[in-house]
């Protein structure tokens, strides 16, 4: 099972790569990117069998009483996402070892990340969309970790939290819709989902399964009307950026689309969707970067931009489409990733990512600005980059269109040529006119952090010059899961002059000009803002703050610091749902003769109530504790006389236990004082009798039933040969139910640590006796 332990490995060196990177220091990013490349090396070595037509997929069971089982899938469309998430992962590790090294929070910053990219590995190469999930909320909760890695920045911690909150509320919707979908199917394998594309699409519950799933895809890759929480994560530190934000979380939502296209596609409403909503992300997001002044929120709208044409073109759905989403799907994420990472050397260098601040650095950075370069030129689709394989097919697959061509080319030119203009800000602005005076004196990159995104470079340049050897096996095993189908064509870098070709020239024309419009509008443009009411960002808001608002009012009502009334509502709702589900059975109460009722009964019995009138009726601590305790060994020798001598001898421990904590915690206090009202007191009374009249009357009716139990059975003949014990109590405990008691105990020894923890808690800047 290569697979699953190729994961099970990459979790285990996560959890030790924090004190590794401890004691080597400074070579973290040498000894951290071992991991990411080690995992490049071995999907490379999957890569002969995929592109011969291979599908490697193996299991392991987890719960399989319920279809859950660990099962992974290695076909072309996993591969092609395991090669970017580790390919750029090598890239990013490497870089953050020099970018953050003298940041004292490294090795945790390699936790998280390293717990990223294989909970990225996971997802994309599961095939049981339980296990799916799993590895989906994975990556939300290490990306919350990542987001708010600066976690004393208020910013940091409110972008973290709104992309938590954002893609974890349609990681709810996701789950609604695979439990729907695997109801429907009668599996939770996603390749035995495959022939059955005609029944879930023709069943009623199709249109809510297509919606949810495609929810919890828009807001994990940041599609309208989710966008807004992406640029604001740019607050987390470069290389995480550069990962998560270009080449692997926000490529989550789209790798499902891609992935569930083969089961949930070929309708107008999963079609027409995908193709309206990616266009209004891809025009929306690229007008919204014309006013950004910040390298990194540059590249974030141009990635949110790309993002949607992606989505696009799986609506689009014709195999020169999806030739188009592959190629672009490489290409963004080569040259996103080594924008991302060059802005970081920028602002590292020159102590500011504002482009209005930014010129003349390459003098003083010639090798960043070479391989800038390079990636600006992919992403501007200059020829013989990939880039430019990536928008001519995107053209071509829109001419292709009958109804929306006409308008989904004009939207798409303008599109890219404002990624032109963004291009040119971001990536070729930084390195030419003046030398400025800045903030830090400019100097070139350490090797660690030029390798990483020049090798991504170069590889786009690669993969441009020879496309049909570095991606063209690839693409077939891909289009194949996407569609269900292979491609009759191959990937070429030169079609001739056509009128696709045309239309990179006008892209590129209109590039130039945004640039221009954009120097005469910005003043203006800083003076104007969106009304609050137009962005979804500000709906979030409103959301937020009326979940906040609902939240301090419950708890002003329900949780109000008041133990009594804790308990008061919570036996009251016991009491009252239980009275109404017993209501009427009553009559059913069993009549027990008054001979049945021995002396020595009588006499306990007579203890426990006299010791209740004592405790309720005590004005001394002392007494009142006494009669608690005579209260409890009364119903121990109840235990004994019923035949269970177990329980008597834990109720013995429970009580004298309690009652020596009782006494040397409160023989100090001062005697009983009269706190509550008359009125208080006779509700207490009524809410008291009424528990006990309850508990009564249930207790009545489990005894007057027959409890014959399959269950009771099998613990009594299992309890010795399996459990190894003849005390069935105890082998319930320990064995049957050994995970509850094991979560039990958990939970009270964390509940101790918290305890220590506050005790040993010095509150800085108090003095001793005002510490509370």
């Amino acid at each position: 099972m290569p697979l699953f332990y190729l994961l099970l490995t990459g979790f285990i060196v996560s959890a030790v790569l924090p004190f590794l990177s401890r004691r080597v220091k400074g070579y973290s990013g040498w000894v951290a990117v071992l991991l990411p490349l080690a995992l490049l090396f071995r999907f490379l070595a999957f890569y002969p069998r995929i592109a011969a037509g291979e599908i490697i997929r193996e299991s392991v069971l987890w719960v399989p009483s319920l279809g859950i089982n660990l099962t992974f899938v290695l076909d072309g469309l996993s591969l092609a996402f395991a090669l970017i998430i580790t390919l750029v992962g090598a890239a990013v590790f490497l870089y953050a070892g020099a970018y953050m090294r003298h940041d004292k929070e490294m090795p945790r910053f390699f936790f998280s990340i390293s717990l990223f990219m294989n909970s990225m590995l996971g997802l994309v190469l599961s095939d049981n969309m339980a296990a799916m999930f799993v590895f989906w909320e994975l990556t939300g909760i290490s990306s919350f970790l990542l987001i708010g890695f600066s976690h004393h920045d208020l910013q940091s911690r409110k972008s973290a939290l709104q992309a938590l909150l954002v893609t974890g509320g349609g990681g709810l919707a996701l789950l609604a819709g695979l439990i729907l979908l695997s109801g429907l199917s009668g599996t939770m394998e996603l390749s035995e989902l495959y022939p059955q594309h005609d029944r879930v699409v023709s069943s009623p519950l199709y249109p809510a399964i297509a919606l949810l799933v495609m929810i919890g895809a828009f807001t994990k890759s940041a599609q309208f009307p989710f966008h807004f929480w992406l640029p604001n994560a740019m607050a987390a530190p470069t290389p995480v950026s550069a990962y998560l934000h270009s080449a692997t979380m926000v490529k989550a939502g789209i790798y499902l689309l891609s992935r569930m296209n083969h089961v949930l596609g070929g309708t107008a409403l999963w079609q027409d969707s995908l193709l309206v909503v990616g266009a209004l992300t891809m025009v929306g997001t690229a007008i919204l970067a014309f006013s950004q002044t910040d390298l990194k929120k540059l590249l974030a709208y141009s990635t949110l931009s790309v993002l949607g044409t992606l989505c696009m073109m799986i609506g689009i759905g014709s195999e020169l489409a999806i030739k188009a989403f592959f190629v672009y799907l490489v290409a963004h994420s080569l040259y996103k990733g080594t924008l991302f990472l060059v802005a970081g050397t920028i602002d590292h260098a020159a102590g500011t990512r504002e482009v209005g601040m930014l010129g003349g650095l390459g003098r003083m950075m010639p090798f960043t600005m070479a391989t800038a370069l390079l990636a600006s030129l992919s992403m501007m689709g200059v020829i013989p980059l990939v880039g430019f394989i990536g928008k001519e097919t995107l053209y071509a697959s829109i001419l292709e269109l009958e109804d929306w061509g006409r308008y989904l080319v004009v939207a798409a030119v303008a599109a890219n040529g404002l990624l032109v203009m963004i291009t040119l800000l971001a990536g070729i602005r930084p390195f030419i006119g003046k030398l400025p005076q800045f903030p830090s004196t400019p100097h070139e990159a350490p090797i660690a952090m030029l390798a990483g995104p020049a090798c991504l470079a170069v590889f786009g340049l690669l993969a441009g010059l020879f496309p049909d050897y570095f991606l063209g096996s690839l693409l077939d095993r891909f289009a194949s899961v996407v569609l269900a189908d292979t491609l009759t064509f191959r990937i070429k870098l030169w079609h001739g002059f056509n009128e696709v070709l045309l239309l990179s020239f006008v892209t590129f024309f209109c590039g130039m000009l945004f640039s221009v419009l954009r120097r005469k509008m910005l003043p203006h443009l800083k003076e104007r803002h969106i009304m609050p009411f137009l962005k979804p960002s500000a709906w979030y808001d409103a959301a937020l703050e009326a979940l906040m608002r609902l939240a301090r009012i419950q708890t002003r009502i329900l949780q109000n610091g008041s133990l009594r009334n804790y308990v008061t509502v919570i036996v009251t709702t016991a009491v009252a749902l239980g009275a109404a589900a017993l209501a009427g059975t009553v009559s059913a109460l069993p009549a027990f003769p008054a001979g049945d009722v021995t002396f020595y009964e009588v006499a306990i019995v007579s203890i426990i109530l006299f010791s209740i009138l004592l405790l309720i009726t005590s004005s001394s601590r002392l007494k009142a504790v006494i009669a608690l305790g005579v209260m409890g060994f009364s119903i121990g020798i109840i235990f004994i006389l019923y035949g269970a001598p177990d329980l008597a001898l834990t109720s013995f421990a429970i009580e004298t236990l309690s009652v020596i904590l009782f006494v040397l915690v409160l023989y100090r206090l001062p005697r009983f004082s009269t706190y509550s009202t008359t009125a208080s007191r006779f509700r207490d009374v009524l809410i008291a009798g009424s528990v006990g009249v309850f508990m009564s009357v249930m207790v009545l009716l489990t005894a007057s039933g027959e409890l014959d139990s399959g269950l009771k059975r099998y613990f009594a003949e299992a309890s010795l040969p399996e459990g190894k014990g003849r005390n069935i109590v105890n082998v319930i405990l320990v064995d049957f139910r050994a995970i509850d008691t094991l979560g039990e105990i958990t939970v009270l020894a964390v509940a101790a640590i918290g305890v220590f923890s506050m005790l040993k808690l010095v509150i800085k800047g108090y003095p001793k006796e005002e510490r509370s």
